[in-house]
């Protein structure tokens, strides 16, 4: 029976089919549905992201190098790491990062407000460069910078106490400031000669910009050189009117080996000197007082030694009178009671033909008739209100340094070096000290310096007027002081610390630093008690003898134990040696000296100069080059007659005669070397 519900024809029909439940068999097609849809949702979604995260990468990323948030990568043109850095003051916020041009910049860290970039430079087809800064906003906060130098060998920084080649870390140290020091006295300190400068055997270098607040440390478990600036617990001060606010800044750049790279960043970033030293002081040995005599020198010791000098029919280019020759530290006139006569001892020393050189140094001690005029003068170094003179401990009393920022400090000092010259025809000095140690951590200058080691720097100016046979042991950013530069005092022993064998990795130092014009401390060291091996009174003749085959082979020679102190075969050797300086080595060496004024090429090189590619050469630091085409190898053990040699490849003629035509580098094993020899090889 049919029933009609109201309506019409339009009406619904309720009762004609009844209503029934959806199958179960139908539930998984919808759930598959929206799960799909979400698939869907999620791969656009990731995809979206993955385009973003290739256009962040793709910024990020500047010509070999790849930032992140927590350092950045360097690759070589074949691909391979050469490089790495880490932040260890913060961690970049990469959101904050832009990129314009070869700029690449953020603006923030995850917690501050910073300024940082890396700028790309291509200088040369085979050189890539990046400027790299980092700037802090809020004062006080230092910016650190660690560098992993696990991946090659390297070289540069400072000179040291124990000196080796290539930098070979141990330890961890927290950074400290990067200022030069007296490392014969603070031997855990950096050198008085010393560059914010590093070069590594896979053709990387990095130079810090003179202007950081620059502090160095290191950690060999970590395999890490930590670059920091900072201000705060430091000897080194803002501008005035500057907020302490640390900015570590610097260049590094890669080249296709270490030699074309070093060669230029010397050009790009080095001063160069401008002129040559007088040729005599590469030819002939200096002669000098101090390890013979110390501070008991008198005027008949002095005359009896340039008699004997004479007497051994030895050369010389210049006699010099070292510590100590006044009455008291500070003075500028002889001492009457060691030196009755010093205008005839002067005028029988020049009619003997002999220069004489002065000792001198940058204080005035208070019992000093000078340090009362300093004083009125105002003339030395303040202590931090500016308002005092801060005296000073050195290794001979406690003083006044002078300071050498001071217009009128600078003259009078040089007024009393006219003086000595003009009375006695003194022909140069011998420049002591100049290190930052001795000034008080915390210091007032008449120019303010915000770096301690500029205070080095204009020391050395103070020898400009006598550079032709002038001599400095401290140097900073001074290569242009045409001078010669003297590693410091060697002991009397044959290893790395201030022994023989510091001798030739602290040259290649400071040569790699841009020093060429070297004078290597006196032959056989210092010979000070205590610092002898036995603590004989004179350097043990086997070592006196292999420290002068060697010193023949630097660009200058110097002698204070003289060799007739021990029989007549030395005398005999050390003649041979300062003739075969004077005919082989010498001319070498100022052709040389001239093409440093244009290219600041080393004089003194390693081995890998010439063998770039050469994993063996780069660790090689008992030979050493004198241009590209003498190779020198030294016997640096007591009691060998013998020592293995490296050559690099190529066609080479011994001392003896030997030739060797290699394709590929050849060791010499055990090859015979007697007592008074020395192994040299000639590229023909």
């Amino acid at each position: 029976m049919y029933q009609v519900v109201p309506g019409g024809a339009g009406g619904t029909i309720t009762d004609v089919i009844p209503k029934q439940k959806r199958s179960r068999d139908t539930r998984p097609l919808v759930g598959a549905g929206v799960i799909g849809l979400f698939l869907v949702i999620a791969a656009v979604t990731a995809w979206c992201y993955y385009i973003a995260s290739l256009r962040k990468a793709e910024l990020l990323k500047t010509q070999l190098l790849d930032l992140n948030k927590d350092g950045y990568i360097i690759r070589n043109q074949g691909g391979s790491i050469v490089f790495r850095m880490d932040f260890r003051s913060g961690t970049l916020d990469l959101d904050s990062c832009s990129k314009e041009g070869e700029i690449l910049s953020c603006s923030s860290t995850t917690d501050r407000k910073l300024n940082f970039f890396i700028e790309t430079v291509r200088p040369k087809d085979t050189v890539q460069c990046y400027r790299v800064r980092w700037e802090e906003l809020v004062p006080d906060i230092p910016v650190e910078h660690a560098m992993t130098y696990k991946f090659s060998h390297w070289y540069g920084g400072a000179v040291s106490a124990i000196q080796h080649w290539p930098i070979s870390i141990s330890g961890q140290q927290a950074p400290k400031p990067f200022v030069t020091s007296d490392i014969y006295l603070n031997r855990n300190e950096f050198g008085g000669i010393l560059e914010s400068y590093w070069l590594s055997s896979n053709a990387t270098a990095i130079k810090i910009n003179n202007s950081v607040p620059f502090h160095l440390g290191w950690n060999d478990t970590e395999k890490t050189m930590s670059f920091q600036a900072r201000y705060n617990d430091s000897p080194f001060k803002p501008n005035p009117g500057e907020a302490p606010c640390a900015e570590l800044s610097y260049r590094v750049c890669v080249g296709s080996d270490v030699t074309s790279i070093h060669k230029y960043m010397v050009r790009r970033y080095f001063n160069k000197p401008n002129k040559v030293p007088a040729k005599a002081m590469f030819s002939y040995p200096i002669w000098s007082t101090w390890a013979l005599h110390k501070t008991d020198v008198d005027q008949e010791k002095f005359l009896e030694y340039a008699a004997n000098i004479r007497k051994y029919n030895f050369t010389f280019s210049q006699l010099e009178l070292d510590n100590r020759y006044t009455r008291r530290y500070g003075d500028f006139e002889f001492d009457q009671a060691k030196f009755p006569n010093a205008t005839a001892m002067f005028h029988k020393l020049k009619s003997d033909g002999f220069l004489v050189s002065l000792w001198i140094h940058p204080f005035v001690n208070y019992d000093s008739e000078n340090f009362h005029t300093c004083v009125e003068k105002n003339l030395f170094v303040h202590e931090p209100t500016g308002r005092l003179p801060a005296l000073v401990r050195w290794w001979n009393g406690i003083g006044g340094i002078l300071d050498f920022t001071n217009p009128e400090a600078r003259d009078w000092f040089s007024s009393q070096l006219r003086s000595l010259r003009s009375r006695y025809g003194v022909s140069s000095f011998k420049f002591d000290a100049g290190e930052t140690n001795y000034l008080p951590w915390k210091f007032s200058t008449r120019i303010p310096i915000r770096d301690p080691s500029f205070f080095t720097r204009r020391y050395t100016e103070m020898a400009i007027p006598y550079n032709d046979r002038a001599e400095l042991r401290s140097g900073y950013q001074s290569q242009n002081i045409s001078c010669f530069f003297r590693p410091i005092d060697r002991d009397s022993v044959w290893g790395y610390e201030l022994g023989l064998k510091s001798l030739i990795p602290t040259v290649l130092t400071i040569s790699i630093l841009g020093y060429q014009f070297i004078l290597p401390d006196m032959i056989g060291g210092n010979a000070y008690l205590n610092h002898t091996d036995g603590n004989r009174a004179l350097p043990d003749r086997e070592l006196y003898i292999r420290w002068l085959e060697l010193s023949a082979f630097m660009p200058s020679m110097q002698f204070s134990i003289p060799p007739w102190e021990y029989d007549s075969e030395v005398v005999e050797i050390a003649r041979k040696y300062i003739a075969l300086h004077e005919s082989i080595v010498a001319p070498r060496v100022l052709e040389l000296a001239g093409e440093v004024l244009d290219t600041g090429d080393p004089i003194i090189r390693p081995l890998w100069w010439i063998a770039t590619g050469d994993e063996t050469a780069y660790k090689i630091d008992s030979q050493f080059l004198i241009g590209d085409d003498l190779m020198v190898a030294p016997v640096l053990e007591p009691g060998k007659q013998e020592r293995d040699i490296y050559l690099p490849a190529g066609r080479w003629r011994s001392y003896k005669g030997e030739r060797f035509e290699i394709k590929k580098p050849l060791h010499l094993t055990d090859y015979p070397v007697d007592l008074d020899e020395i192994a040299y090889f000639v590229w023909v």
